[in-house]
């Protein structure tokens, strides 16, 4: 499916969705569980969660689905995991404004894959958005938190994020929102189960506390894929990307509020140069939006 410019609707949903996954990201560092486990249960519980509710509510997962959504599937598996490996052995900030250089990557795939228009403005704001990128990392190396390895980790998961997103939007031509979702996390459930029972030395079942943590980790971060995906028929795939830059800002201050991580001046300045470049794309999505209306 491709389209020269997002609804506001599309716009508006993607935007919450974006923001339950900056909320997961503060969750995520202060669940009882190591940084893969989570990954693997919270999928395992997705995809029992949503294939319920495909066949309560009359419908049905068929192969060809399954088929569609695969790809899609393992890639989010792998970035989950080594992404909540990383959130957990670096700074939340640093781990959000990494592994959301994806607008970055995306811009060729638009171009390419879905026909999109990428304009000198869109290739202007990823270049401003690098230099942010770069302030709020060089601000935290002055933190003793700060992790090389946790950083090198994020860069591959924003690789990762950047391939499922091209790959989700692709599945959502074909499959329905609940299906899809239903689909998603299976597929990802079975890519993470052999590399998490090697990394547990066997199964080991979550404790009613981590379950808890568990069903929160779905209902947040889980329904920020549920929004995302769902606004992939309704936004451009490289706004789309481009609204993941907020994720950082919100991150990093829930983990000041709720984690009592600090930021420094540099990061804030970085931070600001990051949303007021998402500002003036969001912006002009939607005069564009205004403008074809009324054409």
């Amino acid at each position: 499916m491709s389209f020269d410019r997002s609804t506001p609707t599309g716009l508006t949903v993607a935007v919450l969705g974006v923001t339950c996954w900056a909320a997961g990201n503060v969750m995520v560092v202060t669940a009882p569980m190591d940084g893969l486990q989570i990954a693997f249960w919270r999928i395992l519980l997705g995809a029992i969660v949503y294939t319920a509710v495909v066949y309560i509510s009359g419908r049905r997962i068929t192969s060809a689905m399954l088929r569609a959504v695969a790809p899609a599937g393992v890639v989010i598996a792998i970035e989950i995991a080594v992404f909540f490996v990383a959130i957990r052995e670096t700074e939340v900030a640093n781990a959000t404004v990494i592994s959301n250089l994806t607008p970055i990557v995306l811009l060729a795939a638009a171009a390419r894959a879905f026909n999109e228009k990428v304009t000198r403005l869109l290739v202007g704001v990823t270049v401003v958005s690098m230099a942010g990128v770069a302030l709020v990392v060089f601000g935290s190396t002055q933190h003793s938190t700060w992790s090389p390895l946790g950083d090198s980790l994020s860069f591959v998961a924003m690789l990762f994020f950047a391939g499922y997103f091209a790959l989700a939007k692709r599945g959502r031509e074909t499959v329905s929102i609940l299906e899809f979702q239903a689909c998603l996390w299976i597929v990802g459930a079975v890519t993470l189960l052999p590399v998490s029972v090697v990394d547990a030395g066997g199964i080991d079942l979550p404790s009613s506390t981590q379950w808890i943590w568990l069903f929160a980790l779905l209902a947040v971060p889980g329904t920020g894929h549920l929004l995302v995906n769902w606004s992939h028929n309704h936004v451009r795939l490289v706004i789309t990307a481009m609204l993941t830059l907020s994720i950082p800002v919100m991150s990093t201050i829930g983990a000041v509020l709720a984690l009592d991580q600090t930021i420094n001046v540099i990061q804030v300045s970085g931070m600001v140069v990051t949303l007021a470049a998402l500002s003036l794309v969001i912006r002009r999505e939607v005069e564009i939006h205004a403008a074809g209306e009324a054409a």
